[in-house]
């Protein structure tokens, strides 16, 4: 897969045809301390309906954080594969919800997950999920990539790969990569743009070490934001370029 570092609409016009939007479950809690804020659902739905209607085709990969988290405390003693699969289970739900929210606003959506339940959601099928995108239908990606040992950040980069998206987005709480934790260093420094190798180099958190080594070995843009601001979503699609962070195989600025 070829990049091509895109550039900002005059007109207000996408500069991506196909994305893949990567929402953690933690992101969906809203101001609630667990499971899902329902107006938090309805306002990410808004606003993907939005960018749907330029035109954009769009896969979402939901984590299940809000409910579970196979390395979190919530896991316990469990056994590192069964508190796993819990996780994808609870990507399921989320993947519902979000389902639900889209279809209050008339948006035509599938939920395809890598672990089998029929009467839940479609199995995962790459040549179903491309079809799917082509009508105009969001496709959500539930389930992580079916294996334990996996996250949620691998299977986004994994399904991007696969429906060959143009960019991924994953939407945060924060403005974007940080050279240390914002929350815990006042002095962090936000940046624009920051190459795979140096994210990896530095141990910075913003995805897991396998999802960025697979973006980077294919070539795939990644674009870190703050989904918490209303209106960011459709701004990085349409190639604003002081939002967020944006990580490419080579830095045109310093940092």
């Amino acid at each position: 897969m070829s990049q091509v570092e895109p550039q900002r609409s005059e007109t207000g016009a996408p500069v991506y045809r196909r994305i893949l939007l990567k929402l953690s479950g933690e992101a969906l809690m809203g101001g609630l301390g667990y499971g899902v804020d329902v107006n938090v659902a309805s306002r990410v739905a808004g606003e993907v309906k939005a960018v749907r209607d330029k035109g954009v085709e769009i896969a979402i990969v939901v984590g299940g954080g809000n409910i579970f988290r196979g390395v979190s405390k919530s896991a316990g003693g469990m056994d590192r594969s069964s508190a796993d699969y819990i996780g994808m289970l609870a990507t399921v739900m989320n993947a519902v919800v979000l389902q639900d929210a889209l279809e209050k606003y008339g948006v035509f959506t599938r939920v395809l997950s890598a672990i089998d339940i029929p009467e839940v959601a479609e199995p995962f099928i790459r040549r179903r999920a491309i079809r799917h995108l082509e009508k105009g239908r969001v496709v959500i990606f539930a389930a992580g990539t079916g294996n334990p040992y996996f996250t949620t950040d691998s299977a986004a980069a994994l399904r991007a790969l696969e429906i060959k998206a143009d960019v991924i987005l994953k939407a945060t709480k924060v403005e974007g990569i940080y050279s240390a934790d914002p929350v815990k260093d006042e002095t962090a420094t936000l940046y624009d743009c920051i190459t795979y190798r140096e994210v990896l180099e530095r141990q910075l958190k913003v995805m897991d070490a396998s999802a960025i080594s697979l973006c980077m070995d294919n070539n795939l843009p990644l674009v870190v934001f703050n989904m918490l601001k209303e209106g960011n979503i459709m701004r990085v699609v349409t190639g604003e370029m002081n939002v967020g962070t944006r990580v490419c195989m080579v830095r045109e600025a310093s940092i």
